[in-house]
């Protein structure tokens, strides 16, 4: 069972600074890759990762990873449907894997921005706290309402399947009023018949 854990930022200003300008420029990437994909009908990422690359290094001041990243969403999104042009939100979220970002203990974490890596502070409550040691791989930075968040998809086991006491299952229906699980069915003959003689007194 998947679930999805948030986690609060608590960036100082230059911190959230550098951040907003990094999610600024991956999204910006985004959409110069999608563009570009659009134009060439191109939808293979190793395809189209020649051509956009080093622009997005240049141009947008991606790192190799935010770059191979960014590629990796905008051809996604233009897979979803070729003939429409995807657009970005210059604040929509940015996929952080481990070469972007590792935790620092249970209460900072690092993130790689366009100026460096930032230690930025974390709060989150107990539920959040039992299961951290449950986050692997990527996590995404969203941010929502002048606030960063960190969203992490962890794996929860299934729970056990419990054991039904006396359950009785019913089907309703048009023909049959009602079926239940043990086989009994219940026709509508007497509703109609009910439904006949009231209209016949009315």
């Amino acid at each position: 069972m998947k679930q999805t854990l948030a986690l609060k930022l608590e960036p100082t200003p230059p911190q959230h600074q550098a951040l907003r300008e990094t999610l600024e420029a991956f999204n910006a990437g985004c959409q110069y890759v999608a563009d570009t994909a659009l134009a060439r009908r191109c939808a293979n990422k190793i395809a189209i990762q020649p051509v956009v690359y080093r622009e997005l290094r240049n141009r947008f001041g991606l790192s190799s990873q935010m770059a191979i990243r960014a590629i990796a969403k905008a051809i996604e999104a233009y897979k979803r449907d070729k003939a429409a042009k995807p657009v970005f939100d210059p604040h929509g979220a940015m996929v952080y894997d481990p070469r972007l970002m590792s935790f620092k203990g249970v209460s900072h974490v690092s993130l790689l921005t366009l100026s460096g890596r930032v230690v930025v502070a974390m709060r989150y409550g107990a539920y959040q706290a039992a299961r951290m040691d449950r986050i692997q791989g990527q996590c995404d930075l969203v941010y929502r309402e002048g606030a960063f968040y960190l969203y992490a998809t962890i794996d929860l086991p299934s729970p056990p399947p419990q054991e039904s006491g006396d359950v009785l299952g019913i089907d309703l229906g048009i023909v049959n009023v009602a079926v239940d699980s043990e086989g009994d069915t219940y026709t509508g003959q007497k509703i109609r018949q009910c439904r006949r003689r009231f209209l016949r007194l009315r």
